[in-house]
């Protein structure tokens, strides 16, 4: 079977895959991972996949339809986000008008989160996958290549219309043995330019890689967690992971870092030293990244540093032990303060991200936040306005509450596809958290303080020039203007 996989053009430079998708004031640029796996699976199944990022490669959409039409695929996979949903979907409009015989499917957190409506508000789509999609298209090119017609219809994890009906599939099991599955960073290899990718708290260039998917904890807002992965953290055994982490080193010219980019790497404490120690056994000197909480201890800090861990990014969210009880973070403002003495001590630098808007929100803790960012004072750090996606918590809250002032998917962002939370209380209207947001930015980053300890960390480690500069001046037009 022939596959045609589509990260759909929608505003230049925008981010799809992260958490929160937009165009990023710090010009990060995601890669598509979790339409690369389903790559991988498929791929690993005997089909022929093409798979097309048109934001990295800054293809038109005109471009895409001939290339599809030149390939005449018997299934096209589109990639869609909660604000680009109507983009996407007219992507999928056109696809279908060009090439009717093929099917034409969507994927990602919003079409898991609102198949029903997606496939009533946009009847051309032939299916959308639910959940971890990686088998579902594996499960549907192979029904396709066994020459039935309908067999897909009885894939688990998808959802498609019969009639005016929507049938929506059991769904698929949770993929247990991770490491069964190839290594993504091959598909990188044979589909995309590894150097269009950038993540502003990364050297660049930089592989993003998972070693675990799902995540235990229950923060309202958490989309992937909430609505892809679930709460169970399966895992990759250290082996396999520091082996595709040998395999990046030696594959990828010039290749600076990999970010691990689990929900929670640091989650399980022995797995996380089981894969420094093999880490270092291999002898590997690329530096890493990944996601953490921030509770980990001092032992296990220093020996990730000493496997060339370069950098945790953490979010801490609120500088208010109310507000983080009310999301439901599960840690304590005290285990926060303690882990940024121990980081320092080990030698490991931090990005921290905090919110704005929360259940709860006054201006007085989105103060205490801001007060807490400058006392923390982690490398870099990003201020961004609650933002609730469909499948979370946080969503039903808002919806239930009535706040939800949009009319529209895409007004999640603002014209020039930076974060617009859509969520408006009487007390704390939308605007007034956006503008908190872009002066914490301004106050944190400008400090005198926090400019003569950036400019003696360059002196100290110039590796990190490039980054800086680079994110910098993406970066620079947002904390000057007004």
């Amino acid at each position: 079977m022939k596959i045609f996989c589509l990260n759909p053009p929608y505003l230049e430079n925008y981010s799809r895959t992260q958490r929160s998708p937009q165009v990023t004031k710090s010009g990060t640029f995601y890669y598509p991972i979790w339409l690369a796996y389903a790559v991988t699976a498929v791929e690993a199944s005997g089909h022929r996949v093409r798979l097309v990022d048109a934001l990295a490669d800054r293809r038109s959409l005109d471009w895409c339809l001939d290339t599809a039409k030149r390939d005449e695929p018997d299934l096209i996979v589109i990639d869609t986000s909660t604000p680009s949903i109507e983009n996407d979907a007219s992507v999928a409009r056109q696809m279908k008008e060009l090439i009717p015989e093929s099917l034409v499917c969507l994927v990602g957190p919003h079409v898991s989160a609102t198949a029903h409506e997606t496939l009533r508000a946009y009847p051309w789509v032939d299916f959308v996958t639910i959940g971890e999609y990686d088998h579902s298209l594996r499960d549907i090119a192979d029904s396709l290549q066994s020459g039935s017609s309908n067999d897909w219809k009885k894939v688990a994890g998808i959802a498609h219309l019969e009639g005016d009906e929507v049938k929506t599939n059991p769904p698929q099991d949770w993929i247990q043995d991770l490491d069964s599955i190839p290594f993504v960073s091959s598909t990188y290899l044979r589909h995309l330019d590894f150097q269009n990718y950038f993540y502003a708290i990364t050297q660049w260039p930089v592989v993003t890689i998972i070693s675990g998917r799902g995540c235990p904890y229950k923060c309202n807002y958490c989309m992937y967690p909430q609505v892809l992965h679930g709460h169970q953290y399966r895992t990759r055994s250290p082996e396999n992971v520091a082996a595709e982490m040998s395999f990046i080193e030696k594959s990828f010219p010039g290749v600076k870092e990999i970010f691990i980019e689990d929900d929670t790497l640091t989650l399980h404490r022995k797995r996380v030293v089981a894969l420094c120690e093999e880490i270092i056994r291999l002898g590997l000197k690329i530096n890493w990244t990944c996601n953490a909480r921030a509770d980990v201890d001092l032992d296990t800090l220093k020996i990730m540093k000493a496997a060339n861990c370069r950098l945790l990014c953490v979010g801490i969210e609120s500088g208010d032990q109310r507000i983080l009880d009310e999301v439901g973070k599960g840690i304590q403002l005290q285990q926060v303060e303690q882990f940024f003495e121990d980081v320092k001590q080990a030698g490991v630098m931090v990005h921290g991200c905090f919110m704005a808007g929360n259940r709860g929100e006054t201006r007085e803790t989105m103060e205490k936040t801001l007060g807490l960012a400058k006392r923390l004072n982690p490398d870099t750090a990003q201020f961004y306005p609650l933002m609730v996606y469909p499948g979370t918590e946080a969503y039903e809250w808002a919806r239930s509450e009535g706040l939800i002032k949009a009319r529209t998917w895409k007004e999640w962002l603002t014209e020039d596809g930076h974060h617009s939370t859509v969520v408006d209380r009487p007390d704390l209207p939308h605007d007034e958290v956006v503008k908190f947001c872009d002066r914490a930015r301004r106050e944190f980053y400008l400090r005198p303080s926090y400019l003569v300890h950036k400019m003696r960390q360059l002196v100290r480690h110039p590796k990190e020039i490039r980054r800086v500069v680079r994110g910098f001046k993406t970066l620079a037009k947002y904390l000057f203007r007004k």
